[in-house]
C-alpha cells in the first residue's frame, strides 16, 4: 500500500479544509486507518481513526466535534473534513494504518496552516 495525502493549505481560523488520502493496492479495505498530525517541535499524534469497514470512528479530544473522518473503500480513499479550524491545528497531516504498519511507508503528508 502506498499513501498520498492532499488537500492541505492556508486557511483563516474558523475556516474549513477537506483532506484526502489516496491508497494504491487492493488491500486498503482491510486496514483500520487514521489521520496523524505533527506540528513543529511536537510528537506525531493520532487525531482521528476509522475501522476497516468505516462503521466506527474515534477522535482526539482536541478535534472532537470539528473533524470528521470517512472512507470510501471502493475508491481506496480516506477523507478528513476539518471545520472550525484553529491555529493549533497547524501541522503536517499524514494518513496511515492504525496501528502503524511498519512495512508501509509514510507519505509526504499535506501541510495545514491556520492563521489567526
Amino acid at each position: 500500500v502506498q499513501l498520498v495525502e492532499s488537500g492541505g493549505g492556508l486557511v483563516q481560523a474558523g475556516g474549513s479544509l477537506r483532506l484526502s488520502c489516496a491508497a494504491s493496492g487492493s488491500t486498503f479495505r482491510l486496514y483500520p486507518m487514521g489521520w496523524y498530525r505533527q506540528a513543529p517541535g511536537k510528537q506525531r499524534e493520532l487525531v482521528a481513526s476509522i475501522t476497516s469497514g468505516g462503521g466506527s470512528t474515534n477522535y482526539a479530544d482536541s478535534v472532537k466535534g470539528r473533524f470528521t473522518i470517512s472512507r470510501d473503500n471502493d475508491k481506496s480513499t480516506m477523507y478528513l473534513q476539518m471545520n472550525s479550524l484553529k491555529p493549533e491545528d497547524t501541522a503536517v497531516y499524514h494518513c496511515h494504518t492504525v496501528p502503524v504498519a511498519r512495512y508501509i511507508y509514510w507519505g509526504q503528508g499535506t501541510q495545514v496552516t491556520v492563521s489567526s
